[in-house]
């Protein structure tokens, strides 16, 4: 998620007005909708970044590392979140049984990155013939 629209969706999401956060911030309408446009996001100084965030309610650190993120766009991270919980219970197992089931995940992993690697079609001479049920089957 890029500034411009972290800024605006940070705004939209505390349910602020441009103008309630004009007020607060002591910036103007105009330039805040310019910053939220990215027309003059070049020009933000730190100092008006950090009034933006005080009215947000969130810091630098929250604001420039992912929680944000999570909060304004929590569908883009499902996956990531689920895949969190399973390192977490894994870590909870025994380590014997935690270096198994990482065993058996490699494994999957290279039977799926087999199964999606594109195969070179065979050519009539190459073909398995088929075989008659019946003949498998002994009858």
């Amino acid at each position: 998620m890029d500034l411009v629209l972290k800024l605006r969706e940070l705004r939209r999401h505390r349910g602020l007005s441009q103008g309630d956060v004009a007020r607060k911030s002591g910036i103007g309408v105009k330039t805040l909708s310019s910053f939220e446009t990215g027309e003059r996001i070049r020009s933000m100084k730190l100092v008006q970044l950090e009034h933006l965030l005080r009215v947000y309610g969130v810091t630098e650190a929250e604001f420039f590392g992912r929680a944000i993120e999570h909060l304004l766009e929590p569908w883009e991270h499902e996956q990531e979140q689920a895949l969190d919980s399973l390192v977490s219970d894994l870590r909870s197992l025994p380590e014997q049984t935690q270096a198994v089931i990482m065993e058996k995940i490699r494994l999957a992993i290279e039977v799926a990155r087999d199964l999606a690697s594109p195969r070179p079609a065979l050519r009539r001479d190459e073909r398995i013939p088929s075989v008659p049920p019946s003949s498998v089957l002994g009858s």
